[in-house]
């Protein structure tokens, strides 16, 4: 059992994993906001605090201690909005008055600088305040400032500029998803033209797909058109297969059918040898059409192992000519795969070396290498070789008339037609050593 049931489709998919995402990142960002401006409104009074207290300080050194000379007050209150504490070892001044419950025990305290105060129990005072509080010697005086300020208005201040930024975090959050659904709808309009493009292809109105696809999707169009092609190329070849069976095998059935229905000649051994012969013709033909239609071509999703292969060929071989030798040279490893499909490989494997077995003195030498995208295999025999001027004639299909007859001319068609297929290359030289090389190569 699955803990979670699969997207039912790419819109639900994205959804599902953006609209969460957005919604955490604004979640995480309205929480750091609030941290920030917590930590930013107490530097800002901290700071007016220590500025008053500077202040206040310069007054009492130019009124030379004389705490009952300096002009508070109201003014101070009224401009500053701030409560304040001054003490000497003969006068205390606190403002307003109804502070001083929660000041008082300030004044006594050791603790310099800035002093926070929670949840204070006190009737007309606030109950959580931020102060300042500093220590001085004026004219051999110790004096002793506080300045103050009330955080609960601060506080409820910031729970509305927080409240405001979750409203407007929850209506970016609508905007978020309404532009998340567009951009989706947007990016998914390549894949409804290629829906609308298949829907063409499956009534016939197209035979390729050539839907202006976005660079993520241009692979598949082009693996799609390289199936269609693939298919028309098989069919083709089934048509051309079947008429060149029709053509070839017709005469021999007219020349059969002819004997047969002559009924003043006997059935000697001469016409059954001829019959025999007529019909050994078409059972060749039927056998090398069925080899050609055998015949796979690239295909998507199909591989072969080479190393593998040409292993288990040599075997083979090495006991059909048990007089000859049969090495393999290669850089590549056992676990090394070419886009070929395995009977294909084999036909081009197969004939390549059977022909040179044949041919050889004593050895057959294979080499399988893979260089820039190309895969090579180079077959080479040490036997007589073909002359240049009869090199351009090797695998022709005209040649293959006389496939059952040993020699460089049997299985070289169906290796060029394999090749072909994959738009391949398969060239005939001299060998090191006198004999025929064959080197073909495709792309992969």
């Amino acid at each position: 059992m699955t803990l979670f049931r699969k997207p039912v489709s790419v819109k639900g998919a994205l959804l599902l994993l953006l609209l969460p995402a957005g919604i955490g990142l604004m979640a995480v960002a309205w929480l750091v906001h609030g941290l920030l401006l917590e930590r930013m409104s107490r530097e800002f009074v901290e700071s007016r605090l220590k500025d008053e207290v500077a202040f206040l300080e310069h007054h009492i050194r130019q009124a030379e201690g004389q705490i009952d000379m300096l002009q508070t007050g109201d003014y101070f209150e009224e401009v500053f909005h701030h409560a304040f504490a001054i003490q000497s070892p003969t006068q205390t001044v606190i403002s307003p008055e109804s502070w001083r419950p929660i000041l008082s025990p300030l004044l006594q305290s050791d603790q310099q600088k800035s002093i926070r105060v929670h949840n204070a129990e006190t009737s007309n005072s606030p109950s959580d305040i931020l102060a300042y509080r500093k220590s001085f010697i004026v004219n051999n005086t110790p004096i002793t400032v506080i300045v103050s300020e009330d955080l609960g208005a601060l506080q409820n201040s910031q729970a509305e500029l927080h409240a405001w930024t979750a409203i407007v975090s929850i209506l970016l959050i609508f905007l978020l998803v309404g532009i998340i659904w567009f951009g989706i709808n947007l990016s998914m309009r390549p894949v409804v033209s290629l829906q609308a493009a298949l829907k063409q292809l499956q009534s016939g109105e197209i035979s390729r797909i050539n839907a202006q696809a976005p660079e993520e999707f241009r692979p598949l169009v082009q693996q799609l058109n390289q199936l269609l092609d693939s298919l028309d190329q098989r069919l083709e070849r089934s048509r051309e297969a079947l008429a060149n069976l029709s053509h070839s095998v017709k005469t021999p059935i007219a020349a059969v059918r002819q004997v047969l229905e002559d009924t003043s000649r006997p059935l000697d051994n001469d016409l059954r040898h001829e019959m025999g012969s007529r019909l050994s013709d078409i059972g060749k033909q039927l056998e090398a059409e069925m080899r050609r239609s055998q015949f796979a071509g690239p295909q998507v999703g199909k591989s072969a192992y080479p190393v593998k292969q040409a292993r288990d060929l040599l075997w083979m071989l090495g006991r059909l000519y048990p007089e000859k030798s049969f090495e393999l040279s290669t850089s590549l490893t056992e676990e090394s795969r070419w886009p070929i499909e395995e009977h294909d490989l084999n036909e081009i494997l197969g004939n390549l070396l059977d022909n040179a077995g044949k041919w050889s003195a004593q050895c057959v030498e294979l080499s399988l290498e893979q260089h820039n995208d190309l895969a090579h295999i180079i077959v080479t025999d040490d036997g007589s070789g073909v002359a240049e001027n009869e090199r351009i004639y090797l695998g022709q299909r005209g040649r293959r008339l006389d496939e059952q007859t040993p020699g460089h001319g049997l299985g070289l068609a169906i290796v060029r037609d394999i090749v072909a297929r994959y738009e391949g290359n398969a060239a005939f030289s001299a060998g090191a050593k006198g004999g025929l090389k064959v080197l073909v190569e495709i792309s992969i």
